[in-house]
């Protein structure tokens, strides 16, 4: 059985990666007043549109993701012909309306395949399940990487749905984010009032860096520590603990906003590297997408990965 796997934009995965396991993107288009954007996952096109223009506008641009006729057309046109079970893999869909889309397009594309795909010469079923990652950025990257190396053990859809549904239950994303003042300004341009003024600025002022958490749809602050760097390398040894204390996945995701070079070079990176080589933990190292850093800023760090349930300390 032919299986294709769809992430979009926002799932944080190294370039060179997404192209040799033959996975899929539904892009998201990234407006900034009159400039326009697709975000194919193009790690150069992004550092040179974030140099440009996230830093002085990024606050006010408009993500577009695929419309639902946009997902149908993909499906009908190419992923339906090329395969024979899809998985689509979404961010949250708590922050972005893909997954429903992406839902509402599967009742039009089981409807019409069988037409497209006899023309093709093959009457056998076509079958698609959206799945919510829950997660956000290089946490979501989480379960497509699951996903491929089911895959290509030899492994069916039914055993690869149940241990995606499984692990996008038990998979974590930790954000630093450079500059409160961005969050707040970003968040109040899509009228969630989470982040108030007051708090970016006094978080500001004393240079108090949040770590948030991703975890089941939900993001919210589970430390404050002073000064990015310092913010950084207390996460990079959380998850290196975490790392020994044993992931449900062999599998690391990191992203930064800028850079990869910049992140490499913040303290503790390189111990989280060493513990990940000698558990045997793969490491995955990508640039933010468009689509990420106008949402939470240039210079944000993500670290993502699945495990039981547990406290940030």
């Amino acid at each position: 059985m032919r299986i294709g796997l769809v992430i979009d934009s926002a799932c944080d995965l190294p370039q060179d990666y997404i192209a040799r396991h033959g996975i899929d993107i539904l892009p998201i288009s990234v407006r900034i007043d009159d400039t326009v954007q697709v975000d194919h996952r193009d790690e150069v096109a992004t550092l040179g549109f974030l140099q440009s223009h996230i830093a002085e506008r990024g606050a006010n641009a408009q993500t577009i993701p695929f419309s639902v006729e946009q997902i149908r057309d993909l499906f009908l046109q190419k992923l339906v012909i090329d395969y024979d079970y899809v998985f689509c893999m979404t961010i949250t869909r708590t922050r972005s309306p893909i997954y429903d889309h992406a839902q509402q397009a599967s009742f039009a594309i089981l409807n019409e395949y069988k037409a497209v795909r006899a023309s093709a010469g093959n009457t056998t079923p076509f079958a698609l399940r959206v799945i919510d990652t829950q997660n956000l950025f290089s946490a979501q990257a989480i379960l497509p990487v699951e996903a491929a190396r089911l895959r290509d053990a030899g492994e069916g859809p039914a055993k690869i749905r149940a241990r995606l549904e499984h692990l996008a239950l038990h998979t974590y994303g930790y954000l630093i984010p450079r500059d409160l003042y961005y969050i707040r300004n970003r968040a109040r341009m899509k009228g969630d009032r989470s982040v108030s003024l007051l708090s970016a600025a006094l978080g500001t002022a004393l240079d108090i860096k949040p770590v948030l958490r991703g975890y089941r749809g939900d993001t919210g602050p589970v430390a404050k520590i002073k000064g990015f760097e310092p913010a950084a390398a207390r996460l990079f040894a959380f998850a290196a603990r975490r790392v020994a204390a044993g992931l449900l996945t062999p599998t690391l995701a990191l992203c930064y906003g800028g850079e990869l070079d910049e992140m490499r070079a913040l303290p503790g990176y390189e111990a989280l590297r060493t513990a990940c080589e000698n558990h045997g933990i793969e490491v995955f190292e990508s640039v933010m997408s468009l689509t990420g850093m106008v949402n939470v800023g240039k210079g944000a760090v993500v670290v993502g990965f699945a495990a039981e349930a547990h406290g940030f300390d």
